[in-house]
């Protein structure tokens, strides 16, 4: 069984494994905030504490799926939460990173194409 702290940094490394990722830590409030092309897409709050941003449709439909919770302050925003306690959890929340990921990952290529 990991640690807390072998499992955030098991967590991190998967998520700098996404291309095009980068990372700051203690940006602002953020233990740990991950970008992909200069727009933050997620950030963990102290060990296993996950705020990932989504589209209005992706985060309505993982709210109404129960896979995560609305974030506290900024769910307008499309944040929503999820907490890796143990080993087990975090496949289900590197899904929706990877969603979130392919959500600003896209939206950085259409807008690229579009001032081409």
């Amino acid at each position: 069984m990991k640690s807390r702290e072998e499992l955030h940094q098991e967590l991190r490394h998967r998520i700098l494994s996404l291309s095009n990722v980068t990372e700051r830590q203690n940006a602002g409030i953020h233990e740990n905030a991950f970008f992909v092309g200069g727009k933050m897409f997620m950030h963990i709050h102290g060990h296993g504490h996950c705020d990932i941003q989504l589209g209005k449709d992706d985060q309505e439909r993982v709210l109404a799926e129960g896979k995560a919770r609305q974030h506290r302050w900024a769910p307008e925003a499309g944040y929503v939460t999820v907490i890796v306690h143990r080993e087990e959890d975090l496949e289900a929340a590197m899904d929706l990173i990877r969603m979130s990921h392919r959500y600003f990952a896209d939206k950085q290529n259409l807008s690229r194409l579009q001032h081409q």
